[in-house]
């Protein structure tokens, strides 16, 4: 890894994380009902990524057998529940506590890794995973007295369906993820259909759907797949607990939500663990590279 590279890598996953810390902003801005929001962001991310499959013609996909094809649409479903929950989740909790319960996704991960696939979990990890599931508890308990109960269940459940579709996506790694992502708002939009009135909305709604749908998460998720190209996954995941920040930010500037003090308390914690986690296996990645590069050829 070249310098040039890494710097490269780094601006294009800082870019990526910067433009999908709008989300939850982009929601609010709409000022549309969840069944909304999700039919015309699963459909708008449908549009967008077909077109992007069809103009990168190496991302058509053909299952390689029935169980590649079955795990493809399994992944799709998992993404469009993400979508689905995400929606819902922001609708009836505050933003804080949506980001910051979903940053807990990559320990789900971790823990369906070791249950389907065998892997074990480091000393690190497992340290990581106590500490989360201590800061998601104390998020929880701020929330039980009001009714950002639901909200709350409804991110902890959608970071549980991410962890199990990365799982997937690590047991079947040729599976290509534009056709996934694009079944996958096929799928919410369809969930949402029966629920939704898309064509009843204020002309100012179908703005900031349109730009959520079209230019945000196409370009967020295009920018996301490349940096792994040009820098250590780790260090991607890294940047993305930027967005857990920042997504909240935006949401205070456009329309004055605050953040309550137990999200705070909690995320600060979910945070400081996966930080340190991400920097520990940055740290043994390095030692690895070196030890490589030090040894007789």
């Amino acid at each position: 890894m070249t310098q040039a590279n890494h710097k490269k890598g780094m601006q294009i996953a800082a870019g990526g994380v910067l433009v999908l810390s709008f989300d939850a902003m982009l929601i609010r801005l709409s000022g549309v009902s969840s069944w909304d929001v999700i039919f015309w962001r699963g459909w708008l991310i449908c549009l967008s990524f077909s077109a992007l499959m069809l103009l990168n013609r190496k991302q058509t996909y053909l299952p390689e057998s029935y169980k590649h094809g079955l795990a493809a649409v399994v992944i799709a479903l998992l993404f469009g529940l993400n979508t689905v929950l995400f929606v819902y989740s922001i609708g009836h909790t505050s933003t804080a506590n949506t980001v910051v319960i979903l940053a807990s996704s990559p320990l789900f991960a971790a823990i369906f890794s070791r249950l389907f696939l065998r892997e074990p979990i480091k000393r690190r990890v497992l340290l990581t995973i106590v500490l989360a599931f201590t800061g998601v508890v104390t998020i929880f308990a701020g929330s039980f007295n009001g009714s950002h109960w639901q909200g709350d269940i409804a991110a902890l459940v959608t970071a549980a369906s991410m962890g199990a579709a990365f799982t997937l996506l690590r047991r079947f790694d040729t599976l290509p993820l534009l056709p996934i992502i694009a079944a996958s708002g096929a799928f919410a939009g369809i969930f949402a259909t029966f629920q939704a009135e898309p064509l009843t909305l204020p002309a100012n709604s179908y703005f900031w759907l349109g730009i959520m749908g079209l230019v945000q998460m196409p370009l967020a998720t295009w920018l996301l797949m490349q940096a792994p190209r040009y820098i250590p996954s780790a260090e991607v995941s890294l940047f993305l607990m930027i967005e857990t920040i920042l997504g909240p930010v935006w949401v205070w500037l456009a329309v004055g939500e605050a953040t309550p003090e137990r999200t705070l308390l909690g995320g600060m914690i979910i945070l400081t663990a996966l930080l340190s986690n991400t920097l520990a296996a940055l740290y043994e990645q390095k030692k690895i590279r070196n030890r490589e590069f030090s040894s007789p050829r």
